[in-house]
């Protein structure tokens, strides 16, 4: 048995750094072709009959697959939930400035919560606070979908918007 677990009488399927197949042979044999090279012998498919080894540098191979996790890390974009208070008695240009705000953070590829505090009386009416809702809505329609319709919760009304573009 050889330090990488290897066993020296095995039949092996070699591959060199290239991607060429070298052929079948024992595993001492692929084991001094790897040193000769200054190259690690490394087993990528142990289950096959006969289980098949590169011929690679294994700290560059494995530096740039973290380089590439990485990178696509990186690459990714985090939806945030970002909100946005109406009240019932909103008049229509602070709801176009709200709605202004709004196509900024769809635009962005966030999602974006309305919500409305009833308070005192406003509560005997929430109709009222949900008709508020659509009409914001009307106003970023071309730029969003409604993922949660609009909801009464105590005193509270829901809505959750996203963006055109994104999965539901």
């Amino acid at each position: 048995m050889t330090n990488d677990g290897i066993s020296n009488n095995l039949e092996v399927r070699v591959k060199d750094e290239t991607g060429v197949m070298l052929g079948i042979m024992r595993a001492d044999k692929a084991k001094q072709i790897a040193d000769e090279r200054r190259l690690d012998l490394v087993m990528i498919t142990p289950n096959a009959q006969p289980p098949v080894c590169q011929i690679m540098d294994y700290g560059k191979y494995k530096f740039d697959a973290a380089k590439k996790a990485k990178d696509a890390a990186k690459n990714q974009k985090k939806t945030e939930l970002k909100e946005i208070r109406l009240s019932i008695t909103i008049d229509s240009g602070d709801l176009n400035t709200k709605a202004k705000q709004a196509y900024k953070f769809l635009s962005d590829g966030d999602k974006v919560k309305v919500s409305i505090r009833m308070r005192g009386r406003q509560q005997a009416r929430p109709q009222m606070g949900v008709d508020v809702m659509n009409a914001f809505y009307e106003t970023v329609k071309d730029i969003s979908v409604i993922d949660r319709k609009p909801s009464v919760d105590g005193r509270n009304i829901f809505m959750i918007l996203v963006p055109t573009g994104s999965k539901v």
